[in-house]
């Protein structure tokens, strides 16, 4: 069964001096201000479409890596993962950088930096990031 999941922008003026907000439609979960500023130089209390996606790409991840080590039968006490998405306005959207820290029980170092890459590579978002670079900074607390 698949799901599909909406997000609506209601955007107000031209680019450079116009703003909106981003809705979470499918849960109603939230309502985000956005803007060019937000997007282009950071502006506090408004969001960008890159953080957007840093929360997409850092929420699944933590899924991906959570599957894998429970696959491999050391489930984490947890994961914090953070995904640093870049924005150059002159070329786009550059990169996403995961640092992720872990608390598992009976895991080498060996084993969890190999299942923290599988998780970046079978992650659904870093598979749908496919044209940019993907990079992943893994510590096991």
């Amino acid at each position: 069964m698949s799901v599909t999941s909406e997000a609506t922008t209601l955007w107000f003026g031209n680019l450079v001096e116009g703003s909106g907000n981003t809705s979470l439609d499918s849960s109603d979960a939230a309502e985000f201000p956005v803007s060019w500023a937000a997007r282009s130089q950071g502006e506090a209390n408004k969001t960008n479409p890159e953080e957007l996606l840093g929360a997409a790409h850092s929420s699944c991840y933590a899924m991906a890596f959570s599957s894998g080590l429970s696959a491999n039968g050391t489930p984490p006490e947890s994961l914090q993962v953070t995904a640093a998405v870049t924005f150059d306005p002159a070329v786009g959207i550059t990169g996403s950088h995961l640092l992720v820290s872990a608390k598992v029980a009976g895991l080498s170092e060996e084993d969890f930096q190999r299942l923290a890459g599988e998780a970046k590579v079978n992650c659904p978002v870093s598979r749908a990031l496919a044209g940019i670079p993907v990079t992943l900074e893994a510590s096991l607390a």
